[in-house]
């Protein structure tokens, strides 16, 4: 990475940075901790940080008291292009007080095909899940007998939409709302709904550079005119795009 790659990567991660700080506290309130990017070499590390550079997490209010919390961290980089920032690394973790096990764990590991990269994994337990979980004698199941404890439903990563069409950090914001009424700020669904399609129409930009060719047709088929380029960019091979991957 060249020093302005650095300097145009930092800029557009402070960015993001500024971004997430509008939606939590245009949704939770102003009182949500800052978002700050920090340079990691070669990653931008995303997070809520105080002023002695500590990671926070971000509170959850149900009538007024504090029940849950959030625990929110990106790691950014560089697309495949050098085009676009990207996501390397992202954790959502809901936590219920200061319990240190969380409830459930959003997470996204860009390289990762197997288990899927945008997965969700719920810490509960289930003696049917955990009976299934180690039944195989081969796989997953099977590497699990190899360890000395007993296999955890928080184990199991569950899909959520793949690399493009994962859920954001506004998904689980109204997932909150939703399920356990937390307290927000006035004029809340305005911002998230704004920052939402923001979100959805990015990771549709990133769709339709993973698939021209789908989309060209699409669009003729709505009765645009599509002009194909002179010099066709160059094509990943199908294996290699994330639209494609679990």
């Amino acid at each position: 990475m060249t020093a302005d790659e650095a300097k145009n990567l930092e800029e557009l991660a402070a960015g993001f940075a500024n971004q997430l700080t509008a939606l939590t506290r245009g949704v939770l309130g102003e009182d949500t901790p800052r978002f700050h990017a920090i340079n990691m070499g070669a990653k931008i590390q995303v997070s809520p940080i105080d002023d002695s550079a500590v990671v926070r997490k971000i509170p959850i209010r149900i009538g007024g008291k504090e029940h849950l919390s959030l625990g929110v961290r990106y790691f950014c980089c560089w697309d495949g292009r050098s085009e676009f920032l990207a996501t390397d690394q992202a954790d959502v973790h809901l936590f219920y007080r200061n319990v240190p096990d969380p409830l459930l764990r959003y997470e996204y590991v860009r390289s990762s095909k197997e288990p899927p990269g945008a997965h969700l994994q719920v810490h509960a337990h289930r003696d049917e899940m955990a009976y299934l979980l180690r039944l195989a004698d081969r796989g997953r199941p099977k590497a699990r007998m190899r360890g000395d404890k007993l296999p955890r439903l928080s184990e199991m990563h569950l899909p959520v939409g793949g690399h493009r069409m994962r859920p954001a950090l506004e998904d689980v914001l109204l997932f909150l709302h939703r399920e356990f009424a937390i307290d927000t700020a006035p004029n809340w669904r305005t911002v998230l709904d704004a920052s939402l399609q923001d979100w959805r129409v990015m990771q549709l930009k990133a769709a339709v550079r993973d698939a021209p060719d789908v989309a060209a047709r699409a669009l003729r088929a709505l009765g645009y005119e599509v002009v194909e380029p002179n010099i066709p960019p160059s094509r990943q091979s199908v294996d290699d795009v994330k639209l494609f991957w679990p």
